[in-house]
């Protein structure tokens, strides 16, 4: 593993250690987070850890163009139940994310210095939310880096039942219409495999990523 100093730098994956960690510490800086997702690298530590960026060897993602969604949020969404929006209020859904409860975790990995750095990436049209009204009220959403033909997604709330499916949906959605390549999930999880994603080797998600190959699923 490498050790980061002030300079706006990440090494070689040469570096990567055998379960993803590529580099310790450096700062949560617009420019460092933006230039991370760019050479498909990502911030995630615990709050009293210092800073961890992964790479890891495994990369859970979706093919927009191939993906199915399932059944129930297919009819969910036709109830009209949700109003769904588009960097509407991403102040609102990054915290909701760093401060929702989840199953299993301590804490979450969103620090305030995170949460000031996306609001500036928001800004320069970097970072996007999308985000789910029931009765005028935000229930649901996400957010993630937007790097034109890749989105990497973040995070995801959910107040009421269903409400975090919709906007995954909808990102998919999106990002088929606007022939986008892939989606960044990042790490496996549970929920995520229900909804669909699916592991790639890290080699193939860097060629995607630096548009030297497609996906198959």
């Amino acid at each position: 593993m490498y050790y980061l100093s002030k300079e706006l730098y990440f090494p070689s994956l040469a570096w990567v250690s055998d379960e993803g960690i590529l580099a310790i510490g450096g700062d949560l800086s617009p420019e460092r987070i933006l230039l991370a997702y760019q050479k498909g690298i990502f911030p995630w530590f615990d709050k009293d850890e210092p800073i961890l960026w992964w790479c890891p060897p495994k990369r859970m993602v979706v093919n927009p163009n191939d993906y199915k969604p399932p059944k129930s949020v297919r009819q969910l969404i036709k109830k009209n139940t949700f109003k769904i929006t588009q960097n509407q209020a991403f102040d609102q859904v990054i915290r909701h994310c760093q401060n929702i409860k989840r199953q299993g975790q301590n804490g979450s990995w969103i620090t305030d210095n995170m949460v000031e750095s996306y609001l500036i990436l928001h800004q320069q049209g970097h970072a996007k939310s999308f985000e789910v009204w029931q009765n005028d009220q935000l229930v649901g959403g996400l957010y993630g880096i937007d790097l034109g033909q890749i989105f990497c997604g973040d995070s995801m709330f959910s107040l009421v039942s269903g409400a975090s499916k919709v906007a995954f949906i909808s990102l998919i959605d999106y990002l088929k219409k606007n022939n986008y390549r892939l989606l960044d999930c990042q790490i496996y999880n549970d929920h995520l495999a229900l909804m669909g994603a699916f592991e790639i080797e890290r080699n193939l998600f860097l060629k995607i990523l630096h548009k030297k190959d497609d996906i198959e699923q």
